[in-house]
């Protein structure tokens, strides 16, 4: 019932801004028309022409009087430093990018370009005696205003912010107004977060990249609204569970330290109320909190007026109740949501489309993303480098997702300088404070793969003290490409292609994979440039996608979550991007290319054992041991080394002590993981059981990672033993066949894979040495 009241004043906001817009573009020297995308989406031909993206654009800031400006501009591209061109010759449909298909224009925009748009408006009768603000969900990059021929306030630099101007004063009384925004875009040429937007051909080519399309301009919606003089700008709502509370900080324009009412509703009826001062937190309770988590995203109406005089502004918002924090499980370091470890299953989610680039062609195609994360049993998704504009968090929080929301990274390919630094760290705390309410986002990701890094530790620790409500990442994959590791925030990420592979377990941060997978098909008639599709790791068929990607998932909950102490993994990823075919749906989303039903059943069955996991493993460390098999026919056999490789061997009282001594291993904690083991040989100290081609070895140790990988076995528990899973590869496990040791996995392809008493050639009993 909230959801549908929510969904109702949404709604009836959106009708309010086309009754009362008043606002018609100015004229222009030719027509307006479309241009044929590269790839159409279900909704490529439903995006209005007049009036695109007409939904409220700041759902957690509502006021009934809007007008929305989103539509047909006129347009012109100059060179960077020239003046306001004398005539617009083009016209463009804002808010789409000018590289995108529905923006009409379809063109590359380099560092030497200045774009600049221009419109007419009225201001509506019934907005009289009221202040006028003009705002944008967001330009990128370096965005100068003017209203009638007078620059409206100073520039704004970002990409990725919402900005308002308030243009009152420079407004004629009872007339047609004009607006005339420029904005210079040098994308990779410059210093500012860009994520992966690079400068390229608009139409699609071949190239096995993983960067994308630039995005330039206008690509956030634009509009005005009336206010007060004295006027309420943001609402900062923290929930906090330990005493029942809303934890509310009014901002305002106008009203420093005035008086300010919050109520807190549910379905219509109030909850409580509260009053505080403008720019001091102040606490709502809210007894008997419903809970807001993915299996029940409830949200509570918020309303906010200030109180100082009759008829004070007033705003409407909504709130969460959640808490969210890492704390040890079973001896493991884990988030916990609530004050329960879930575990976080979700995808990469880039952003992009073929139509509109950066910008979804309407407010059903970005619902859709997140809908489809329900459909396929993910609870999280990790927002890749890219800002959405506000709707987008909107259908997080009403659907019920976990938000990791990244900072853009600057350009991976130099080292900024000091005034990037700055304005990267203005525009991260901009995105902070315009994001601060959604329940859904839980995490922030400051830095991925070492792209543009710089004080890592310094950075984390400035976002967890501008926003201790949520968790830090300080990097994700600083396992990858050069990252390098804070040793701070909140959890440590790894990124391992395909993957899952193995995230070490910490003392004090939970461990967690940034990303993993990668798998790819290609869908004929649904490639953006047919032919030219790459991935980590292509599949032959749809169906043998389905088994790959329930495998990884599986290997992830029967190994990786309770024996490798792995928290959360994000697939890479929902949607193929241009030429990356590795989307569980097609660059157009025409097309889910996996089983829904399967992959729903792999990740539910996930979190679900996420919910009662008990605690790992334990051997005896520092201990000799030898490790029998459980196979019937089979159970007086030993692993042992010879000649380097590993076998299974009857041992008796009677065996030589060469054998016996074979035949013995002392457990020493994981060489990559301390949550599992490594097993050292008894007679060839510093020489480990190991993996290598899949065939298990004897083999001294190096300091590489891959070493110290192959030689970590996470244990779970199995029937009658234990069964040792790769550490670096979750769901394949040490295998006797043959009298042969193999690395092999169910459902696998080789001959050591056969499924014939495969578990309980993999299940093992831990006993007493042959060779004390």
């Amino acid at each position: 019932m909230r959801h549908l009241l929510s969904a109702l004043v949404v709604t009836t906001l959106a009708v309010t801004t086309l009754l009362t817009a008043g606002a018609s573009p100015s004229r222009a020297a030719v027509p307006w028309t479309p241009k044929p995308a590269p790839m159409s989406t279900p909704w490529t031909d439903q995006v209005p022409v007049d009036h695109p993206l007409p939904e409220y654009p700041r759902p957690q800031l509502t006021r009934p009087d809007w007008a929305n400006l989103n539509g047909i501009w006129d347009f012109a591209v100059t060179a960077r430093d020239a003046a306001q061109p004398t005539t617009f010759g083009e016209r463009i449909r804002v808010p789409f990018a000018p590289e995108s298909a529905l923006s009409g224009i379809q063109r590359k925009i380099t560092g030497n370009d200045r774009l600049w748009y221009k419109r007419t408006f009225t201001v509506p009768a019934g907005w009289d005696g009221r202040r006028v603000q003009l705002n944008f969900g967001a330009s990128d990059w370096e965005t100068t205003v003017w209203i009638n021929g007078r620059q409206a306030g100073a520039v704004h630099r970002g990409g990725y912010d919402a900005f308002s101007y308030d243009i009152t004063p420079l407004l004629r009384s009872g007339g047609t107004n004009t607006i005339v925004v420029s904005v210079y875009d040098p994308t990779e040429t410059g210093g500012q977060a860009i994520g992966k937007q690079r400068i390229q051909d608009v139409t699609p080519h071949a190239g096995r990249s993983i960067v994308y399309t630039a995005s330039s301009g206008i690509w956030q919606t634009v509009w005005l609204e009336p206010t007060a003089a004295a006027h309420i700008t943001r609402l900062d709502l923290v929930p906090h569970l330990e005493d029942s509370t809303l934890r509310v900080t009014v901002r305002a324009a106008g009203a420093t330290g005035a008086g300010v009412e919050v109520t807190v509703s549910s379905g219509g009826t109030p909850v409580a109320s509260a009053t505080g001062r403008v720019g001091a937190e102040f606490s709502v309770p809210v007894p008997n909190a419903r809970l807001w988590s993915p299996d029940d995203p409830f949200l509570y109406d918020v309303t906010a007026r200030l109180t100082g005089s009759p008829g004070g502004d007033k705003v409407g918002g909504y709130a969460g109740m959640r808490s969210i924090a890492v704390k040890e499980v079973n001896g493991v370091r884990r988030p916990v949501l609530n004050g329960s470890f879930v575990f976080q299953t979700g995808t990469l989610d880039q952003g992009y489309w073929p139509d509109g680039i950066y910008t979804a062609p309407t407010d059903a195609a970005l619902r859709y993303d997140l809908e489809k994360h329900k459909d396929l049993g993910f609870n999280m998704v990790r927002k890749h480098i890219k800002v959405e504009p506000q709707r987008w968090f909107y259908w997080a929080d009403r659907l019920g997702l976990l938000v990791w929301q990244d900072m853009p990274s600057m350009d991976s390919g130099k080292a900024p300088d000091g005034a990037a630094r700055t304005q990267w760290e203005n525009e991260y705390r901009a995105v902070i404070d315009q994001h601060r309410s959604s329940p859904a986002l839980i995490q922030w990701v400051d830095q991925n793969e070492g792209w543009g890094q710089y004080d890592q530790a310094r950075i984390a620790d400035m976002v967890k003290a501008y926003d201790p409500s949520r968790l830090v990442d300080n990097m994700s994959g600083v396992n990858c490409c050069g990252a390098q590791d804070g040793g701070n925030g909140d959890v440590v990420d790894n990124h391992n292609y395909v993957g899952p592979g193995n995230t070490p377990t910490e003392p004090v941060r939970a461990s967690v994979l940034g990303e993993y997978g990668g798998l790819g098909y290609r869908v004929q008639g649904h490639e953006w440039y047919p032919g030219g599709g790459f991935s980590y790791e292509d599949q032959p068929s749809l169906s043998a996608l389905d088994d790959r990607f329930v495998g990884l998932l599986d290997g992830i909950r029967e190994n990786a979550m309770p024996a490798g102490g792995l928290s959360a993994s994000v697939y890479t990823q929902i949607t193929d991007v241009e030429n990356e075919t590795n989307g569980l749906m097609t660059y157009d989303r025409r097309v889910v290319k996996v089983d829904e039903s399967r992959v729903r059943a792999a990740n539910q069955a996930l979190v679900a054992a996420s919910r009662t996991l008990g605690p790992p493993v334990k051997l005896p460390l520092e201990q000799y041991v030898s490790i029998r098999v459980t196979t019937p026919g089979h159970t007086d056999r030993y692993i042992r080394h010879y000649d380097g490789l590993g076998y299974t061997e009857a041992v008796d009282s009677g065996s030589s002590d060469l054998l016996k001594q074979d035949a013995t291993w002392k457990v020493k904690p994981g060489l990559a993981n301390r949550l599992c083991y490594s097993f050292e040989s008894r007679n060839y100290p510093g020489e480990y059981l190991r993996h290598r081609d899949f065939r298990i070895r004897r083999e001294a140790g190096d300091t590489s990672a891959l070493y110290k990988a192959d030689a970590t076995w996470c244990p779970v528990q199995g029937e009658g033993g234990i069964r040792l899973s790769a550490a670096n590869f979750p769901g394949q496990y040490l295998r006797h066949i043959n009298a042969e040791l193999w690395l092999a996995q169910p459902g696998g392809t080789h001959t050591w894979d056969n499924p014939s008493t495969f578990t309980e050639d993999t299940t093992w009993s831990v006993e007493a040495p042959w060779a004390p």
